[in-house]
């Protein structure tokens, strides 16, 4: 997977329209300034392209299958279209199926039911809790964290080929990581488990927003993404690709939808026939509307492409990188290295600051939204701060006061929406808190550095 690295003038292109752009915050200090929302790994704001289409249907909303209605037959034509619309935004197979989930989460734990008996599951240490925790009925093997895309690949092998016995296997790795932003080598690692007779799933929460996602070209089996992350607003995600594990597997909900046919036994019990398709695991009414945003989003993103948004965000991601790197007491986490290709995410710690209190003055004084804390990525985190595996931690901050050593990071992240001016204010910010200090004061409230009223 390749990445432009090209320097990019401003003019070039801009940044996608978005929801909030233009929402002004207060400061502690005084006044108001235009909100720099820049933690877009946990949610990007919607496209104004996405809630535009959104309203536009939302008049004529219905109930989707099952309705001889004009309304109810609209919708599930949006419905089904917008199915349609993800398969070919991310190069499915013709044998593929997508299924509309609630999030990424929500996508990876189905797939988790439908594992095979005595299937076992590898699991890099470094994957976000999506992807590191769904697999508690089955054999799990978590791979310790790699320091290269190289060494990944070889401890994936070697795991792979030691398993015993040589049952069915599923690899589940992440495409960019929501700690570091490094892309990882998805194609070899699937290279790698189909060569020892396992499937792959893809967790693209990361990678979708920032980079185009081929199933066929990367050789995944599945792929997994939110389309909160995915400039789309509601709870809705995506399970696409290979159908037999999900065909075959117990429909994840039982109910409406995912039932062809039901009738009564003369012993008083009931028999059931499933659907085969995508119905099998989307039993009850379906979100429509958030179905719609993903399809919306997926079009916007295509539309405007991916190799212009791709060069844009590296000439985002050097401002930041470069900034930082002129702050000495700032340190960047990394598992690859500088040189590694990366998405729009960047974790750092601050010498002599607790991370929540650095970001609350981030908030509180400049106006801007980062992320502190773990970032539903424990383990990594960890080791990334050279931490005992043991020490305890929060997915959000932790009960350390201002100023006092904390088992956590700061996360700034930014894609498609991000104007120049939010990652300049955030360098100049970090650069000006490191040498002149808070100018307000904070205190822990309910686990959380807020300032002192």
């Amino acid at each position: 997977m390749s990445v432009s690295t090209a320097a990019t003038d401003r003019s070039v292109s801009a940044p996608l329209p978005v929801l909030g752009r233009d929402v002004t915050v207060p400061l502690v200090t005084g006044g108001e300034v235009t909100y720099a929302a820049l933690d877009y790994a946990a949610s990007a704001p919607a496209l104004q392209r996405v809630w535009d289409d959104v309203a536009a249907y939302a008049p004529y909303y219905g109930s989707v299958h099952r309705g001889a209605g004009y309304l109810s037959q609209l919708s599930t034509d949006l419905f089904e279209n917008a199915r349609r619309t993800v398969a070919a935004f991310l190069d499915c197979r013709p044998a593929d199926q997508v299924v509309f989930t609630r999030s990424t989460t929500d996508s990876l734990n189905l797939l988790a039911r439908a594992l095979p008996a005595d299937c076992r599951v590898f699991v890099f240490e470094t994957e976000h809790h999506a992807s590191l925790l769904p697999w508690r009925e089955a054999q799990v093997t978590y791979v310790d964290a790699p320091r290269t895309p190289e060494q990944a690949v070889a401890t994936l092998e070697r795991a792979l080929a030691d398993r015993e016995p040589h049952g069915p296997a599923l690899v589940c790795v992440t495409g960019a990581s929501n700690v570091t932003g490094e892309l990882w080598p998805v194609r070899r690692l699937a290279a790698a488990a189909h060569a020892h007779g396992a499937r792959i799933v893809l967790d693209a929460a990361q990678l979708a927003p920032h980079h185009p996602v081929s199933v066929r070209d990367l050789d995944v089996d599945w792929v997994a993404f939110s389309g909160h992350k995915l400039y789309a607003p509601f709870g809705a995600g995506v399970l696409a690709g290979r159908a037999d594990w999900l065909r075959e597997a117990e429909p994840y909900l039982a109910g409406g939808g995912a039932s062809r046919r039901v009738s009564r036994r003369t012993d008083g019990g009931v028999d059931v026939e499933w659907h085969e398709g995508a119905a099998r695991h989307e039993a009850g009414s379906p979100n429509v509307i958030g179905a719609y945003a993903i399809a919306s989003a997926c079009k916007a993103l295509t539309e405007a492409g991916f190799d212009t948004l791709v060069a844009r965000e590296q000439h985002l991601i050097r401002t930041v990188r470069e900034g930082l790197a002129e702050v000495p007491e700032v340190s960047v986490l990394s598992l690859f290295g500088d040189d590694a290709p990366r998405v729009g995410v960047v974790s750092f710690v601050v010498a002599g600051w607790n991370s929540s209190h650095f970001a609350a003055a981030l908030s509180a004084e400049y106006g801007i939204g980062v992320r502190d804390g773990l970032f539903c990525a424990h383990p990594l985190v960890r080791t990334l701060l050279g931490s005992d595996p043991e020490t305890p931690g929060e997915c959000g901050a932790p009960e350390a006061a201002p100023g006092e050593k904390s088992l956590n990071a700061v996360r700034v992240s930014f894609g498609a929406g991000t104007p120049d001016e939010h990652v300049e204010r955030f360098v100049t910010a970090v650069k000006e808190l490191v040498r002149d200090g808070a100018k307000w004061r904070y205190r822990t409230e309910d686990g959380r550095c807020v300032p002192a009223v």
